[in-house]
């Protein structure tokens, strides 16, 4: 057994500390909204505490999941912060997904004070965390990493070291960005057989076992066909983590033009009122225009 702390949660970081908790691990969460924190306690058995930095206090790791780069200096820095509370030779493991440039800040920050950092964003969406199967992507020390893994192993199907601090963040870029194009492509389709009078779900069952197939078309389709987007990954997230890769391809010097197309799409689907509907509600944009 393990004392760990988890600071944020949300949809992702939930479920995430529960799977900590049930798998042995002594585990105290923090939450800005305390109810919430307390509601996890009890439903989990582990504890909680009114700050970062209380929640961190004599924990051989942390973890957070939290919304964005603010958020995460947040919970990190300042008397109230975890790296205040944490001892020397902890880890903090964070799995939101923020820039580059702030993971290498929060890095130096927490070597400074002789603590490890590894940055680790999630893939899987809600469902994943829930039942344990993230794709985690990471970036920090070597030994730091093989340090964590086996603790972010209670729920990830795979976890993968892809290189040093910001490189886990990078990746998570690579994964938004393929999801844009794939995500505008199956709108575009699944609008097309509409136009065309032909059944979607017929449409969807043949072509989701060639070459077209993908995650989004299996676990999307039928909530795009019927119309129901009120679930998943939002499309203010989504502009959120796009605005990231848009900003970082300015600075290295990747041409990104399908996303920064599809990035103004969602600003559309904004305007129409879906700022929390499912990324897959690109399909809706396409029918307002007719």
């Amino acid at each position: 057994m393990t004392k760990l702390a988890f600071l944020g949660l949300g949809v992702m970081g939930y479920p995430m500390a529960g799977h900590l908790q049930a798998a042995g691990h002594d585990v105290t969460v923090y939450n800005r909204t305390t109810a919430k924190a307390e509601a996890w306690a009890k439903q989990y058995g582990g504890n909680f505490a009114a700050t970062p930095a209380a929640a961190a206090q004599g924990a051989a790791m942390v973890m957070a999941c939290v919304g964005n780069d603010d958020d995460l200096r947040s919970v990190c820095l300042g008397d109230d912060g975890a790296f205040a509370g944490m001892d020397k030779g902890s880890v903090f493991v964070d799995h939101t997904t923020v820039s580059a440039a702030v993971t290498r800040e929060l890095y130096a920050a927490a070597a400074e004070k002789g603590i490890a950092f590894v940055d680790a964003p999630v893939s899987g969406g809600q469902a994943g965390a829930e039942n344990g199967q993230l794709s985690i992507m990471c970036g920090g020390d070597q030994a730091e990493y093989d340090r964590a893994e086996p603790v972010m192993n209670c729920y990830a199907k795979l976890c993968r070291r892809i290189g040093d601090s910001g490189a886990g963040q990078m990746t998570k870029m690579c994964n938004q960005i393929a999801i844009a194009g794939l995500v505008q492509g199956l709108s575009e389709a699944l609008h097309f057989a509409q136009k065309a009078g032909l059944d979607g779900r017929s449409v969807v069952e043949v072509i989701s076992q060639g070459a077209a197939g993908s995650w989004q078309m299996s676990n999307r389709y039928e909530t795009m066909l019927d119309d129901h987007f009120e679930h998943g990954f939002a499309v203010d997230w989504m502009r959120k983590d796009l605005g990231i890769c848009l900003d970082t391809a300015n600075e290295n010097g990747a041409s990104l033009p399908v996303t920064a197309l599809v990035d103004q799409f969602y600003k559309d689907v904004q305007k129409m009122g879906g700022g929390r509907w499912d990324t897959s509600s690109l399909l809706k944009r396409l029918q307002a225009m007719g």
